[in-house]
């Protein structure tokens, strides 16, 4: 029975918090336009090559009236009506609508308003493969964290990160958590009017309830009228690995990440 409650409140958190992610990530992005990271331009490079070149070619400027190199457009101003065009398509011409990841056409506009002074040659690719070793082995992130199925609850599930996610925020998460955690899956640590200190992760919330998940993953259903203390903590418990993983193995670390979609 715990576990199927458990379930349905995780289920829920997910969705809620999945929803209000992509669209933050999105917002942060349009329509007023940069700074953008690398780590957005590099996937951007990415899908650019797999998905525009063929009809805008890899310098921007097959398509008549349009170099997207040098910035000039039919009907883009800024990047909102970037995005709008990549999301939505261009009704009458060969410009189809793609449904891409908030990742994906960050990264894109990202690229598009960078690609004179990005040589995407000069930059590899994560390696993907590698980066799944470096989070089941030395990076130790799956002793925290949950992919399809496997591992503990203690920390977000990241099943779904690479649909809900930019490049740069899971960069900005893994090197300096302080600056990147969300404020829905910050910890808490509640006090009971008797003393009994209990500290976890937050899967749901109301004005006058929460349940969190506690540090022995054991569901803690709580009443707000009845806790002595309820503290939301703003100090992560994710460690910062800027000093323990190299340039190199972050990238691969992210690009992994960005391949977690769920079921498909």
């Amino acid at each position: 029975m715990r576990e199927s409650v458990w379930r349905a409140f995780a289920s829920a958190a997910l969705v809620v918090a999945g929803v209000a992610i992509a669209s933050h990530e999105v917002r942060a992005q349009f329509p007023g336009g940069g700074p953008y990271s690398q780590a957005d331009i590099k996937v951007g490079a990415g899908v650019f090559a797999a998905q525009c070149v063929v009809c805008h070619g890899a310098t921007g400027n097959l398509v008549a009236g349009i170099d997207l190199r040098n910035g000039r457009f039919k009907r883009v101003t800024n990047d909102g009506d970037l995005f709008r065009t990549i999301t939505t398509g261009v009704e009458g011409t060969a410009m189809p609508a793609f449904k891409l990841t908030p990742a994906e056409l960050t990264g894109v506009v990202a690229y598009v308003r960078n690609m004179r002074d990005f040589d995407a040659k000069a930059v590899p690719a994560g390696d993907a493969a590698r980066g799944r070793s470096l989070f089941d082995g030395s990076g130790r992130c799956a002793t925290c964290h949950r992919v399809n199925g496997k591992g503990p609850r203690t920390a977000p599930d990241l099943s779904r990160i690479g649909t809900l996610r930019t490049a740069d925020a899971i960069e900005r998460a893994i090197v300096d958590p302080a600056t990147a955690i969300q404020f829905d899956i910050r910890s808490i640590r509640a006090v009971t009017k008797d003393g009994r200190a209990i500290t976890g992760r937050r899967l749901n919330e109301d004005t006058f309830t929460a349940q969190i998940l506690d540090d022995q993953e054991r569901l803690q259903s709580l009443t707000k009228a009845d806790l002595r203390e309820y503290t939301v903590l703003t100090k992560p418990s994710m460690p910062s690995y800027k000093e323990t993983l190299s340039a190199r193995d972050v990238s691969d670390v992210v690009t992994y990440l960005l391949t977690l979609k769920g079921p498909q």
